[in-house]
């Protein structure tokens, strides 16, 4: 975590721009306000798992060249996508655990097990694995991903808070961001609402997850801006991008950094009394 006069990095998950060059993909990035991104290592995208090796630190040697960083990457944890963080200067892996079909429990034990299991390739490699909740068949909120990080060092794996998906689960952003604090590694913001997918006239109400701009969503951002300022969090700040209207990514994303920006750069740090 950084301790500045300006803590904060803000990166931008790309994974809606897997289209662009190397070049565009910064100019648009820098042009935008941000200071690096979230990287997606998947077969489509400007690197692929197959060609990582070469290609990620390529792709950082050029962001660099424009001022850029490449903050985390959104990849699988085979040994190969290690060392091609550690030598692109990438410090964080993400990840999402996944329900497998023999439930829940069985699923928490396996993932804690696995994380485990990561620790020696994060000390070899000095690349941290940062596990994020996310609604659905997933591990949800705060509170299940801090139950993998027992007996874990931060040092080695870390959680990336997600404000729309805890906000989904029900989560007050001070109580989430408080049970994950020893082992944050990242936020992200995102924002969303519940929509009911069926008409009123349907015997059992349906919904869906309608994902919009940061001031308009369940996350408070001020509130978690305000949280993470008092107890002096330092560090990336990823947005993520995450809209039902794809179709203005472009216009949103800018008008959510700025909104952002004058949430988590304004002084002086509010009290929490004060939220």
């Amino acid at each position: 975590m950084k301790h500045m006069n300006n803590p904060f990095s803000f990166s931008l998950f790309v994974k809606h721009w897997k289209d662009l060059s190397a070049s565009e993909l910064g100019a648009f990035v820098k042009g935008v306000g941000f200071d690096g991104i979230e990287l997606p290592i998947r077969t489509g995208f400007q690197v692929e798992p197959d060609n990582a090796a070469r290609t990620l630190p390529a792709l950082a040697s050029e962001l660099a060249g424009q001022g850029l960083r490449i903050f985390s990457v959104a990849a699988s944890t085979e040994e190969s996508v290690f060392a091609a963080c550690a030598e692109a200067g990438v410090p964080l892996i993400r990840v999402m655990i996944g329900i497998d079909p023999d439930g829940y429990k069985a699923t928490e034990e396996r993932a804690k097990r696995m994380l485990e299991q990561l620790v020696p390739l994060c000390e070899k490699y000095r690349v941290k694995v940062g596990v994020q909740q996310h609604y659905g068949k997933y591990i949800i909120d705060s509170n299940g991903i801090m139950r993998l990080m027992e007996d874990i060092s931060p040092d080695h794996v870390g959680v990336v808070w997600d404000a729309a998906h805890d906000a989904f689960a029900g989560q007050q952003p001070e109580y989430g961001l408080d049970i994950v604090w020893s082992h944050l590694a990242m936020v992200n913001l995102k924002n969303g609402f519940f929509v009911r997918s069926n008409g009123p006239e349907a015997a059992t109400a349906e919904w869906k997850r309608h994902f919009t701009t940061g001031r308009h969503g369940m996350a408070h951002w001020p509130r978690i801006a305000g949280y993470v300022k008092e107890r002096q969090y330092g560090g990336v700040i990823c947005l993520t991008a995450e809209y039902t209207d794809l179709d203005n990514k472009d216009r949103y994303i800018a008008e959510d950094l700025a909104y952002a920006k004058s949430l988590f750069n304004e002084q002086p740090f509010p009290s929490i009394e004060q939220i």
